[in-house]
């Protein structure tokens, strides 16, 4: 459920002692809906690309993951599972050492964390076949840029 008490706080500790304009030009994020935001007359959430845009100039250590819950994308995701997706990852990987070595790599990755938090739901096999695509796509990457 989308709070617009929480979400305004945080907005306003992201803006900091920036200006609206300043923080709208930063993030890339209209000022009037910055503005909207931080006076609570926001009918539904900011779409995830939104917050991201606040989140990559946020300032005062705000992350994408705060606001995400704040907007309601995160209800249901347990705390011990927004803390440690690796509870339900690693035991899903184990058996494979290659694939565990790679995920000790992914699970810094701060731009991957929503999608960790996501797994929570699935079967040992769907968990591994995401960290298998994963792995393509870093690879495939890397061969691109060399």
């Amino acid at each position: 459920m989308f709070n617009t008490s929480k979400f305004r706080k945080l907005i306003e500790k992201a803006r900091g002692d920036r200006s609206n304009s300043e923080y709208a030009r930063e993030s890339n994020v209209s000022r009037t809906y910055i503005s909207q935001s931080i006076n609570k007359s926001l009918e539904k959430p900011p779409s995830p690309e939104i917050l991201k845009n606040l989140a990559n100039v946020a300032r005062n250590n705000i992350t994408y993951k705060q606001l995400m819950d704040a907007a309601g994308y995160l209800e249901g995701i347990t705390e011990d599972n927004r803390q440690n997706p690796n509870n339900k990852i690693e035991p899903a990987i184990s058996d494979d050492p290659e694939l565990l070595e790679f995920w000790d790599e992914l699970s810094q990755r701060e731009d991957l964390q929503l999608l960790f938090e996501q797994t929570r739901d699935l079967p040992k096999e769907a968990i591994q076949d995401v960290i298998n695509i994963i792995r393509r796509i870093e690879k495939d990457g890397h061969k691109l840029n060399n």
